[in-house]
């Protein structure tokens, strides 16, 4: 079974399409429904560009 998707995971990052790469659900064949599935992947998606945002913010108050 894979690893679920971290917040971590943002350092990785480097093209937007990377994000569909990283982005990981280890429990996706259990979902009641496809539906529930791509709700999970839209949310673990919204925390990987949450975190790169504030990593980017961070950086440029550090400059």
């Amino acid at each position: 079974m894979s690893k679920r998707t971290s917040p971590k995971d943002a350092v990785n990052v480097i093209f937007a399409d990377d994000i569909d790469d990283i982005v990981v659900d280890k429990r996706n064949q259990w979902r009641a429904n496809a539906a529930k599935a791509r709700r999970r992947q839209r949310r673990y998606k919204r925390l990987i560009t949450k975190e790169i945002f504030q990593d980017a913010q961070q950086q440029i108050e550090n400059e």
